[in-house]
């Protein structure tokens, strides 16, 4: 199972899921699931350890991807590295495009839409140091079930337009950071995290408008 934080983390019941219509890939229905993904009488708060490999409860995650515009109007992504000692085992090395991680109970005692916005934002505070404004918008969801870690959580995509390009890590972890084409990007795919490639896939198809 690997060295799992000892932590509550937010989750509802794969049924939910299901019941909204449970999809694979990528889903920019926001209002068809958050409504109801962020109800508190469906979410709850679930020790992380016990849930990291029980695939009937899926874990809420706030998935953000970084962007900003050069003097050209080209859009540039920021992404990463994931470093060899990365908690999350079935991750490390593999590099992404997105920023985040579980809602945590500290985040909120409710376990709803604040508890979830309140976790978001520690989630990148902890990451990533912005220098600078952005404004932040909810583009869609992702869920694969292909994978094991893909299993136990659902993505929920936010993409921050940054008013500078100037990002820095704060995680030893995070390495081999900065903005890059979405051309580069996706010549390096296969390096990617399976959330990842699902996510330049669908900016590569215009669904995160």
């Amino acid at each position: 199972m690997g060295n799992i934080p000892q932590e509550d983390v937010l989750v509802v019941p794969r049924s939910l899921f299901d019941r909204a219509g449970a999809f694979q890939g990528f889903c920019a229905d926001t209002a068809a699931y958050l409504p109801l993904l962020l109800d508190p009488q469906h979410t709850s708060w679930r020790p992380r350890a016990s849930v990291e490999e029980d695939p009937s409860f899926k874990q809420l995650i706030p998935y953000c991807v970084l962007t900003w515009s050069d003097a050209d109007g080209r859009p540039l992504f920021f992404a990463y590295t994931r470093g060899g000692g990365q908690s999350e085992a079935r991750l490390r090395t593999k590099r992404s495009v997105g920023i985040g991680g579980h809602i945590a109970s500290t985040d909120g005692e409710h376990g709803d839409d604040a508890s979830y916005e309140s976790g978001m934002l520690r989630e990148l505070a902890e990451e990533v140091a912005i220098d600078g404004g952005y404004a932040a918008r909810c583009v869609g969801l992702i869920n694969d079930d292909s994978t094991s870690v893909g299993s136990v959580h659902l993505g929920i995509v936010h993409v921050l337009e940054l008013e500078r390009p100037l990002v820095a890590s704060r995680e030893s972890e995070l390495v081999e950071c900065g903005f890059e084409s979405l051309e580069s990007l996706l010549a390096a795919r296969d390096r990617f995290e399976t959330w990842s490639q699902i996510t330049l896939d669908a900016l590569a198809s215009g669904l995160l408008v």
